[in-house]
């Protein structure tokens, strides 16, 4: 595959094929991450009240699930109709549409923040400013982002997951690389940090980006 548009259509098929696998073994996975679970505290509280938080890349929904018990109207996007089939059976709290990260279903500065967990781990570089411009587009004026990534420079290819073939690339991202993304797509970085896996997690470490959308 060499176009974005074949690349996209190969993770939405993956996807597919594992999500009932897929939520099966993530659906709890905020029990045991209290890193992610205090930065996600941090964009419900400077959030605007009653605006709606997108989690963009929500895969079955736990995390957009977690974000409605905790008293904000959660969105979840994905590209995969089958994770948003599942999302919509085990979370009828939160509003599911489906869509693709760089086109995403949403009106401009329809959401008061963004989480984006491991989104654009299966964009080429390439596409980084169209998914984050997306993004900008989506929020409101000083709307916060939240995004994560594998850091580094390799790309793990996987045939097999969950015992069921797919064909799906992970990408990591140096840091730095993300930072000038966002600013080059109209956002001010506020924070980063990274940290290594947890016990239950894939061995590799983890980045944060804490941004505001400029006006």
């Amino acid at each position: 595959m060499t176009d974005g548009a074949s690349r996209h259509d190969s993770v939405r098929r993956s996807y597919d094929a594992v999500a009932s696998d897929y939520e099966a073994r993530f659906k709890d996975e905020l029990t045991h991450k209290p890193l992610d679970r205090a930065l996600l505290n941090a964009v419900i509280e400077q959030n605007e009240p009653g605006a709606p938080i997108a989690d963009v890349g929500c895969g079955p929904g736990h995390v957009a699930a977690w974000l409605a018990r905790n008293g904000v109207r959660a969105v979840g996007i994905d590209i995969s109709p089958k994770m948003v089939e599942v999302g919509r059976l085990r979370h009828p709290e939160v509003e599911f549409r489906e869509g693709d990260v760089v086109a995403l279903p949403a009106s401009d500065a329809e959401f008061g923040s963004i989480v984006a967990l491991y989104s654009i781990i299966h964009l080429e570089p390439s596409e980084l400013a169209a998914a984050l411009g997306e993004m900008r587009r989506t929020l409101r004026p000083s709307g916060v982002l939240l995004v994560s990534f594998h850091v580094g420079s390799e790309v793990r290819h996987l045939d097999e997951w969950f015992g069921r073939a797919v064909d799906v690339d992970f990408r990591f991202f140096e840091t730095d690389d993300v930072v000038r993304a966002l600013e080059t797509s109209g956002f001010a970085l506020e924070a980063r940090l990274e940290r290594t896996n947890y016990p239950h997690e894939v061995d590799t470490r983890r980045g944060y980006l804490f941004a505001r959308r400029l006006p």
